[in-house]
Parts: structure tokens; C-alpha cells; sequence
């Protein structure tokens, strides 16, 4: 898989929470990520957006630094890139 696939957010969302079935996202952007969070023991993932999610899930990784970054940011964050649009940021996250 390569970055710029033409795949968007939710797929690469699924991608990261294991939830890919046949290639084919079983979970909303939203709902994947929270289960992504989850498989990364973040505890704040319930009942949160999207991006509070990311958000929570960056904070976990990197020792509590808290962002409130938007969307597009925080998938740059969590891929250590900058300038990337969503998907592409999203493509290049490694689990």
C-alpha cells in the first residue's frame, strides 16, 4: 500500500483498527478509529469525534502532549508528516 492510493480516510482508518474485511472498510472513519484507540489501550475514545479520538491517540503515543489539532493535522501528527491532505496522511500512519 502506498500513500496516495487513491483510498481515503476510512479506509485507512479500518486499516489501523484491523477492521478491513476483503479489502472492504466494515466501519465508519469515526467508529474505526475508536476501535483503533481501543487496540492501543487509549482510555478517552468513547463517545468522542473523530478527531478527539486522533487526537486522544496521539497524546497516548507521545507521552500526554495533548493537541486539538484538526483533522487533517492530527493525521499529519500521527504519520510524522506535514502538508499531506487527509487521506494521504491517513495512508502513510503506521499502526
Amino acid at each position: 500500500m502506498t500513500a496516495g492510493d487513491g483510498r481515503g480516510t476510512t479506509y485507512h482508518m479500518n486499516r489501523l483498527a484491523g477492521t478491513l474485511i476483503g479489502d472492504v472498510p466494515q466501519h465508519p472513519a469515526q467508529g474505526a478509529a475508536q476501535i483503533w484507540a481501543k487496540n492501543n489501550a487509549v482510555a478517552n475514545y468513547l463517545n468522542v469525534e473523530l478527531v478527539g479520538v486522533l487526537n486522544n491517540l496521539y497524546a497516548k503515543r507521545n507521552g500526554g502532549t495533548i493537541l486539538s489539532y484538526d483533522l487533517q493535522g492530527i493525521l499529519n501528527a500521527l504519520a510524522g508528516t506535514t502538508g499531506y491532505g487527509e487521506a494521504e496522511a491517513a495512508a502513510r500512519i503506521v499502526s
